[in-house]
């Protein structure tokens, strides 16, 4: 196994748009480290031969069938939304800019 890598945890957490604490900081760099160490260790895996796959079984046709069935009334689906205008649901802005 390779030697110890220092993870850049600040980067990390700023590409997830996470704020952390200082002992999150802490104890989120060693859990990652410990994710990428175990990288490490699975590319010594012999994959020779091995056909790459999304899933371990075969797996065909796994649509259902469109079928047209009853949906809600405006009505019915804006009846819970916080805010509402012209018969839309309103959510906040999440566009940076």
């Amino acid at each position: 196994m390779s030697e110890e890598k220092s993870v850049d945890i600040d980067y990390v957490s700023n590409l997830a748009r996470i704020e952390l604490s200082s002992q999150e900081r802490d104890k989120f760099q060693s859990q990652l480290g410990d994710v990428l160490k175990y990288f490490e260790k699975l590319q010594e895996v012999d994959v020779e031969g091995v056909e790459p796959t999304a899933h371990a079984f075969p797996r065909f046709n796994v649509w259902d069938q469109d079928e047209v069935q009853p949906g809600l009334s405006t009505d019915q689906a804006l009846q819970n939304a916080p805010k509402q205008r012209s018969q839309q649901i309103v959510v906040p802005k999440v566009v940076e800019e």
